[in-house]
């Protein structure tokens, strides 16, 4: 297959580009690198079945020639994280929705077979039940978790009025190598991780015994595969492992000798991410391979990419997350 994958240059992109590679497709990566790196498509260099096309996906003159021929695309490329999303509303509209309406015409009119778009499970904002279905009430808490599910809706109208084949993987906490190791405070990993090399105490969120579904990026990228490969249309799919760890217990698994520093609960935060993968388990025959033990072990084998990384304490988390209490206390 000709595959584009918007964001391929970032996180998750970059393995789904690897995993696409090996599978023998053609591969077009769409970035602006306004997150992505070249450092991780390393493994592409040279690779015959690999092209880079430099462009914002929210500008649509600029992506339609690299859709010519494309049958798959994956659609990741988007901003991330909490606290930019409440200072700058309207740059996390322009890259997650009007880059995804921009991404989902050049697929519409390059008579694409497959769609499958990157949501979050952030949507579900403070859910109700555990483990939480695809069916559960949409509560975005802050401008990310909106902008995303604006872009799934976006999706799923073009499937419904244009009969664009569609799917929408609703992914919870990813974690892997390649994550980023900059930017403002929040990814956990990669806090914990810049601590323990530095052998700074981990700063640990309220008493740490909150939960969240941390779900390997191999097992994430399987399931996009397995999205395009199947017949589905029009379906959207949690993306996680359903059995959620407690903060508490990650400290445990990355051990040091530096403790913890308690910090206060952030609001909007749920206590437990847990999803309900039965209907991705059902319709892809999908279900995430890689124990929570391993992928950890695997994070500390690649622990020294965090080496120059931000090494957050109380004081600089309190000033980066101070509009974070401001807007959703």
């Amino acid at each position: 297959m000709k595959t584009i994958v918007t964001g391929g240059a970032g996180f998750i992109g970059s393995h789904l580009v690897d995993l696409l590679l090996h599978g023998g497709h053609q591969v077009t990566v769409i970035d602006n690198f306004s997150n992505g790196q070249m450092a991780n498509l390393e493994l592409t260099q040279g690779h015959p079945n690999f092209s880079l096309y430099q462009a914002d996906v929210a500008d649509l003159s600029a992506i339609e020639p690299a859709f010519s021929g494309a049958q798959w695309v994956f659609h990741l490329a988007s901003l991330a994280d909490i606290v930019p999303s409440i200072e700058n509303p309207l740059k996390y509209h322009q890259s997650n929705v009007d880059g995804t309406i921009a991404v989902l015409e050049a697929a519409r009119q390059a008579g694409v077979s497959r769609f499958v778009y990157t949501a979050s499970s952030s949507c579900y904002g403070l859910p109700d039940e555990f483990p939480t279905a695809e069916t559960a009430e949409i509560r975005p808490m802050y401008p990310y978790a909106l902008t995303k599910n604006v872009g799934e809706q976006y999706v799923m109208h073009w499937g419904d009025v244009y009969k664009l084949p569609c799917v929408s993987l609703r992914l919870f906490n990813v974690y892997g190598p390649r994550s980023r190791t900059s930017g403002t405070y929040g990814a956990v990993f990669g806090v914990f991780l810049a601590q323990r090399l530095a052998n700074k105490p981990y700063t640990v969120v309220g008493d740490g015994a909150q939960t969240r579904d941390f779900v390997f990026v191999s097992d994430v990228a399987a399931a996009f595969l397995k999205a395009a490969e199947s017949e589905l249309t029009g379906q959207v799919l949690n993306v996680g492992t359903g059995q959620p760890q407690r903060i508490n217990r990650l400290v445990e698994l990355l051990g040091g000798e530096a403790g913890v520093s308690y910090v206060p609960k952030r609001p909007g935060e749920p206590d437990c991410t847990q999803a309900d993968i039965s209907r991705i388990t059902s319709l892809l025959g999908w279900s995430a391979q890689v124990s929570f033990e391993e992928g950890v072990g695997v994070m500390l084998a690649n622990a020294e990419r965090w080496a120059e990384a931000p090494v957050w304490d109380e004081a600089s988390i309190n000033e980066a997350t101070k509009d974070w209490f401001k807007y959703l206390s």
